[in-house]
């Protein structure tokens, strides 16, 4: 049986999530006016995010900083990020395309793949079935998809990517040397800027160009393994599977963006505790422990230094890790000023058998495991922000809001 993939994805995804909700307040709907998703111009930090079809009229691109922007439209409307309100739009999107197949795998926030191999019987005709998820998400969320049909994954992610926004396409084999051949190589699903270069350096323009090359010749340009992979895409071929669920988490972490350069000790350590303090709750939540602590910093020479640790047992308490990355971080920062900070927890396990030293304070260990215990129930049955640690009280408020949505999303799956 052939199979049959469509890839869902919403039309830019955080602008529409926020318009769609400020169309049911009333209020002005944002992707008819110069308008982006992206933080203040007056931070180092501020980019667009997502923007209007109007706002790209003025060459506003995602990415660039929201002053250069707002140099090109200086009426452009700026709104903040919500994490929560994307979280909870993506989910009911997903309820919606989950209900059309009989497995379905999330991409990312925004966009999903459905497999509707065998659904001939139920849905007759896919376009039609396309257009009728397209429209019950447009008329009962507020917001458009697109939707790409295809016989595996990467032709169907590719064909929704045509024309937008609320539109329906196909790229089935017989139709790639018309509709896929003729594009630029950079348009090949995974193929980055420095691939792009090489090919068109090399003469290789469009994505017909390198389907008709020797495969040898592109593992030349791309390596060996990339190169047999893309070239394969080139052709259209791809046999992954759509996953019904998601490979589990090989780590957790979190990272800050400062809005003024770190200098000291002090302003780092409030912020290190509050992000352990979200990495284990979420670690915890998922039944895990680590074996490997790492902390990253970004100096303003824009390089990332990265140091990590391996713990003699696996952990998941929050000032066993805030201890070990306070350790990393104290003995590898110089005093360089800081734009970001991040505490990555790996090596997971689900094992719960623990080696007991007679150098430790157990007790003292097991009540720090207790108090952890009786945070995760609060923020749980509460609320992530009914409670914290008093020593970050006083720290940056917006740290971890994206982790912290993500829990409060999983906390109400559990509900």
């Amino acid at each position: 049986m052939e199979r049959l993939i469509f890839h869902i994805d919403v039309n830019s995804a955080f602008l529409s999530w926020e318009s769609a909700r400020r169309v049911k307040q009333g209020l002005q709907d944002l992707r008819d006016i110069p308008a982006c998703i992206g933080g203040d111009p007056k931070k180092r930090t501020g980019i667009v995010v997502a923007k209007s079809i109007p706002a790209k009229k003025y060459g506003i691109q995602t990415g660039e900083p929201m002053a250069m922007a707002i140099r090109k439209c200086p009426e452009l409307v700026i709104v903040k990020s919500d994490f929560e309100l994307y979280i909870k739009c993506s989910r009911a999107f997903k309820e919606i395309c989950a209900s059309y197949a009989p497995v379905m795998e999330s991409f990312s926030i925004d966009e999903v793949f459905l497999d509707m191999t065998g659904t001939s019987l139920i849905y007759p005709d896919p376009i039609q079935t396309a257009h009728e998820i397209k429209d019950k998400i447009k008329n009962e969320l507020g917001f458009t998809v697109n939707v790409g049909i295809s016989t595996n994954k990467l032709l169907a992610k590719m064909a929704s990517d045509f024309e937008k926004p609320d539109k329906v396409h196909t790229l089935f084999p017989n139709e790639i040397p018309v509709k896929m051949w003729p594009l630029p190589v950079r348009d090949l699903l995974f193929l980055g800027k420095a691939s792009e270069k090489k090919l068109t350096e090399a003469g290789i323009y469009t994505i017909g160009d390198m389907a008709h090359a020797r495969e040898t010749e592109i593992q030349v340009l791309l390596g060996k393994k990339a190169g047999h992979q893309l070239y394969r895409y080139a052709c259209g071929i791809d046999d992954s599977p759509v996953k019904a669920q998601p490979e589990e988490a090989k780590g957790f972490s979190v990272e800050t963006t400062f809005n003024d350069d770190i200098v000291s000790v002090d302003q780092v350590l409030p912020i290190l505790l509050e992000q352990c303090d979200v990495v284990a709750t979420r670690m915890r939540r998922k039944g895990k422990k680590c074996i490997s602590v790492s902390v990253t910093f970004r100096t303003l020479d824009f390089k990332n230094k990265s140091h990590q640790t391996t713990l003699p047992n696996a952990t998941d308490t929050t000032d066993e890790i805030y201890k070990k990355a306070k350790k990393l971080f104290t003995e590898s920062w110089k005093g360089e000023p800081l734009r970001l900070i991040g505490v990555a927890l790996t090596n997971l396990t689900d094992e719960s058998f623990e080696q007991l030293s007679l150098f430790e304070d157990n007790e003292k260990k097991e009540r720090k495991r207790k108090l952890d215990a009786t945070m995760d129930a609060i923020r749980q049955k509460f609320g992530n922000d009914k409670i914290i640690r008093a020593s970050i009280m006083n720290s940056n408020s917006g740290i971890a809001r994206k982790a912290r949505a993500q829990m409060k999303n999983e906390d109400e799956k559990l509900e």
